[in-house]
């Protein structure tokens, strides 16, 4: 992984995606707050995420704050949770994973990471038996989720959870196996 500097890349050495723990939060909120300004979400979001399904969080991270995260979880088909809510438990009959969050700070930014992250869940959700992973992607970001097989999907009753997300929101699925 690199950084420009100067004109020059610079590697960003010793960050690899791992599971995240309850001491990265902090530095997750940093990054959210750094990522997603018209979409920030408090820490009680995150701490909820992970709380409920630590098996989808991780970290970009070396030995000091995590410069990036994915988060993920299992739900439900054409749905999405509201933006910056804690949630009560994850739903009786979830039917795929759906990847809350994938963020990471600019000067991680550049050097090919999040596709590592991306194929890490995708292969993580085919062993656990999903048949999709679903998200919606914002700050004209549907571009970059395409180029990771995401697929914009029109889904009935999202037209109005996607307009609190801004006139660019997609909702969007890739499916697995």
């Amino acid at each position: 992984m690199a950084i420009q500097q100067g004109g020059a890349e610079q590697p960003l050495s010793g960050l690899n995606w791992r599971p995240m723990r309850p001491d990265d939060i902090e530095a997750v909120v940093n990054v959210a707050r750094v990522s997603f300004p018209d979409h920030f979400e408090d820490q009680a979001c995150f701490e909820n995420r992970l709380a409920l399904y630590p098996r989808g969080c991780f970290v970009l991270a070396d030995d000091g704050p995590a410069k990036g995260y994915l988060i993920a979880y299992p739900w439900r088909d054409a749905s999405a949770p509201p933006l910056n809510t804690v949630i009560e438990g994850l739903p009786a009959e979830p039917t795929l994973i759906y990847l809350h969050d994938l963020a990471l700070h600019p000067e991680a930014r550049g050097g090919g990471v999040t596709g590592a992250i991306v194929e890490r869940l995708a292969d993580q959700a085919t062993e656990d038996g999903w048949p999709a992973i679903a998200l919606v992607a914002v700050n004209d970001a549907a571009r970059f989720w395409s180029r990771h097989g995401f697929e914009p999907v029109e889904a009935e009753g999202m037209a109005e959870k996607l307009a609190s997300y801004g006139d660019d929101a997609r909702y969007m699925v890739r499916s697995l196996g």
